[in-house]
């Protein structure tokens, strides 16, 4: 197997949540939601965000705007949405339950008796 793919795919299930819980904070443009991406080891290109954007956008949980920039063409701006926030939540606590469970099973030492 393919430790380096197995790792991404990881990453990958939880991205959607990051990328809320992002914006959660306050609205973003793309480069900034890549760069604290990165900043988390969440290694992620533009050609993978956008499509995820627009998807998250698509769903109703997020929402956009354009916004004048002094140093370019103007940036996009993403925020989540009311149905993001509560998307958001839910996401929260699978997670804890799933990251509990993970912990729980994966602490666990196991002896076996030849």
């Amino acid at each position: 197997m393919n430790i380096e793919n197995t790792k991404a795919q990881m990453r990958k299930g939880v991205l959607e949540f990051c990328i809320l819980s992002i914006l959660k904070g306050g609205d973003a443009y793309t480069t900034e939601i890549i760069e604290t991406l990165k900043e988390g080891k969440m290694i992620v290109v533009e050609g993978t965000l956008y499509p995820l954007l627009t998807r998250l956008k698509n769903a109703g949980l997020l929402s956009y705007r354009w916004e004048e920039s002094q140093s370019g063409p103007p940036r996009k701006y993403y925020a989540i949405t009311e149905d993001g926030d509560q998307f958001l939540s839910e996401l929260k606590t699978t997670w804890d339950e799933l990251a509990s469970a993970v912990e729980t099973t994966t602490s666990k030492t196991r002896f076996r008796h030849e």
